[in-house]
């Protein structure tokens, strides 16, 4: 009993002290929403007040920001292409990812550790130092200035691979032999069974690819030039330097851009958690 005291106490020091660390994150958030619905000289207005954190108190100016913004700019065309792009990419991960742990798992080849070893080592190394090196096979391939550009090389990830495989090997192989018995092909066996056990990879990898491919800036700015393909991050910028710039105008772009995120991170989240936690250890 003596020790009930001390574990509440904890328990209220604990809570306080991610509360204090939720607000620190997510005041930033609060004020962009909040200035992207009040006009361009209330945002500069209190901004050493709790009212900097506060919408406009006249609802009927809440919308005026946004209005602007798509007056001014092809705002719709801009999402339209992000959502392309990151749909895109997210389908075609969780297809080439899920095939390659597949293979990893389930098949036996020659050089087949030594490969798999070369994947697991390329997760220490930084996506900015192979950056030019994709950018000269992409020129190559003559797919520079089109949407394969942004999604090909966005498909292929190591850690997805991993993630896969370590699914994939918590499945029993008698499920595969039973499978085989029934004269089901390899292809079959993926599609059918493996794929539908491994949902919160799925779920995962999904997630990631998303939030990686809508957030993606330096690679879609270097291989587009035609500005009616840009993503939405990369149009932000464009839009951010065109004079003349209102900062509500510019918080209601980046409202717009950050919503997305929000709303797939709370539909997914326990997939995205669950998948996480079980990637490392392949047991469900």
């Amino acid at each position: 009993m003596s020790d009930h005291p001390k574990k509440f106490a904890l328990t209220i020091i604990s809570t306080i002290l991610i509360t204090l660390l939720a607000f620190l994150f997510l005041f930033p958030l609060v004020w962009m929403i909040a200035s992207s619905l009040k006009p361009e000289a209330e945002i500069y207005k209190n901004m050493d007040s709790f009212r900097a954190f506060l919408p406009s108190f006249n609802i009927d100016q809440w919308g005026d920001a946004y209005k602007n913004l798509l007056s001014r700019f092809t705002i719709l065309t801009y999402i339209l292409n992000s959502l392309f792009y990151g749909l895109s990419v997210t389908a075609g991960s969780i297809l080439v990812n899920s095939l390659a742990g597949y293979g990893f798992s389930k098949f036996k080849f020659k050089g087949q550790k030594f490969i798999f070893g070369l994947l697991i080592a390329m997760l220490v190394i930084p996506g900015e130092t192979i950056i030019i090196q994709k950018f000269q096979i992409v020129k190559a391939l003559g797919i520079l200035n089109t949407p394969w550009a942004v999604i090909f090389p966005s498909l292929a990830a190591p850690f997805y691979i991993y993630m896969f495989k370590n699914f994939f090997d918590a499945i029993s192989n008698d499920v595969v032999e039973s499978a085989e018995m029934e004269g089901a092909g390899s292809f079959m066996i993926y599609w059918k069974i493996m794929l539908p056990m491994a949902k919160p990879a799925i779920a995962t990898v999904g997630t990631l690819s998303f939030i990686g491919s809508w957030n993606d800036y330096i690679w879609p700015l270097m291989v587009l030039t035609d500005s009616s393909k840009f993503p939405l991050q990369v149009a932000i910028t464009n839009i951010n330097n065109t004079v003349p710039v209102y900062m509500n105008q510019v918080m209601a772009i980046l409202t717009i851009s950050t919503l997305p995120l929000i709303i797939v991170y709370l539909f997914f989240q326990k997939y995205l958690v669950q998948g996480l936690g079980v990637s490392g250890t392949g047991e469900k």
